[in-house]
């Protein structure tokens, strides 16, 4: 019988999931040290929190066991990263059994190293594995197909083999290895989705650090923003803030200026600024692997009737969208407020999908809930206590070129809405104003 059998698995308990929110009090923009004189991010009761949530999604689901190759899930069930490098390898995953304890197979020695220094696991359940790094080891070498037994195996002996195993991304080969060695694979993406959607204080507080993060890299725009600084001039100089103050990956920073505001192309280029332009930015980086999605747009010396205008009308939809946010609004409520695709020059809802937008932020970018026009009139969620998701709008001008892009992150609180994007968005902001 396998060891992972032999111990008493820790149990859920309601200390666990509770949250902790106090709305009470304005939310805080923790310092990164380890103090001794104030509480700031309880890492270990955040791994307990999350690990909790999980199971108790798990518990809820006709599931037996989970089995996780998305980096941000492996990270919410177990507390553990090896690198950016990793997030499109396939190279680590974790297995999460009914009523048991996570199972992860990691890269060569990083499985040794959380044995060493992740305490919160079993060191039992901390093993070096290998399925093929997305097909670079031919399957039929035979690594998938000793993992796909070695997992049912243990399934078996906790008597859950019978019960459907819950998978969120996966290679083809190693889901008909699975297959093969009896067990019945189903979509576990919805259940981790289920569990990530309520965020803890603690989840909260490094959402509003990455947030504070974002503020002082607009601010640092809003200074070199100039004619003559080229776009990925900006975005080198965002990069080298955001590192330098803790982010642990910048994901992207869209940089649109000029001719290329309309349509969003949703990347940068080497174009030069020019006076008159209008530009704007998306930065998403992560703190502690909680991510930011926040845009604000500028003007470069000076802006004409029509980009204020466009500036104004796209605050205006996203303000109305935003005054609606509290627990128990259904998501169409919200995508109700925001115009037709053909009011802003696009065919279909398809096409201008991700302009008049909404999503959950976590330690992906996009979790629930999802605001669009394309699903929520249809598919409507309700918004719960303790979501936290951007709110996006975009609004072409009318010289037909220039475009405004805001973006706002919002925590929903008990009783309405905070939000934590702070730069100032109200009026079109100016750089080096002529």
């Amino acid at each position: 019988m396998d060891d992972i059998t032999k111990r008493e698995p820790r149990r859920i308990t309601a200390e666990d999931i509770n949250p902790r929110y106090n709305w009470g009090r304005h939310l805080p923009v923790l310092g990164t040290m380890g103090v001794d004189f104030e509480e700031r991010v309880d890492y270990r009761r955040l791994q307990r929190y999350r690990l909790a949530r999980a199971q108790a999604a798990l518990e809820a689901s006709d599931l037996g066991a989970l089995l996780c190759f998305d980096v941000n899930n492996i990270r919410y069930l177990t507390s553990t990263k090896i690198g950016e490098w990793e997030r499109d390898k396939l190279s680590r995953w974790v297995l999460l059994p009914r009523g048991g304890e996570p199972i992860i197979w990691d890269f060569g020695s990083a499985a040794v190293h959380h044995k060493l220094y992740s305490p919160w696991l079993n060191p039992e359940n901390c093993r070096a594995g290998l399925v093929g790094l997305r097909g670079t080891v031919d399957p039929s070498f035979g690594l998938m197909k000793h993992h796909a037994e070695e997992m049912a195996s243990i399934l078996r002996d906790l008597g859950l083999a019978k019960m459907p195993i819950g998978v969120d991304i996966i290679e083809p080969p190693m889901m008909f290895e699975l297959e093969k060695a009896g067990l019945k694979v189903k979509d576990g993406q919805q259940v981790m989705l289920e569990a990530r959607e309520v965020k803890s204080a603690d989840e909260i507080a490094l959402l509003n650090r990455a947030a504070a993060m974002v503020d002082g890299a607009y601010h640092l725009i809003h200074e070199k923003l100039k004619p003559g600084v080229r776009e990925n001039d900006i975005v080198a100089e965002v990069n080298k803030f955001l590192y330098t103050h803790g982010s642990d990956d910048v994901e992207a920073i869209n940089a649109i200026s000029g001719e290329r505001c309309n349509p969003h192309p949703h990347n940068f280029t080497d174009r030069m600024i020019r006076p008159g332009d209008q530009a704007f930015f998306d930065i998403l980086q992560s703190f502690m692997g909680y991510r930011t999605c926040y845009y604000r747009t500028f003007n470069v010396g000076r802006a004409t009737d029509a980009q204020r205008d466009a500036y104004k009308q796209c605050r205006e939809w996203l303000d109305r969208a935003i005054e609606l946010i509290k627990p128990g609004v259904s998501t169409d409520t919200i995508a109700k407020v925001w115009p037709t695709a053909d009011k802003f020059g696009f065919p279909n809802e398809l096409s201008a999908f991700g302009l008049q937008f909404g999503h959950g932020l976590g330690l992906a970018l996009h979790e629930r809930p999802i605001i669009s026009r394309v699903v929520s009139l249809d598919h409507p969620t309700i918004i719960k206590e303790g979501m936290v998701f951007a709110l996006e709008t975009y609004c072409p001008a009318t010289d037909g070129y220039s475009a405004a892009r805001i973006e706002e992150e919002v925590v929903v609180t008990d009783k309405g809405h905070t939000v934590i994007s702070l730069f100032p968005a109200e009026e079109l902001p100016i750089s080096a104003k002529y």
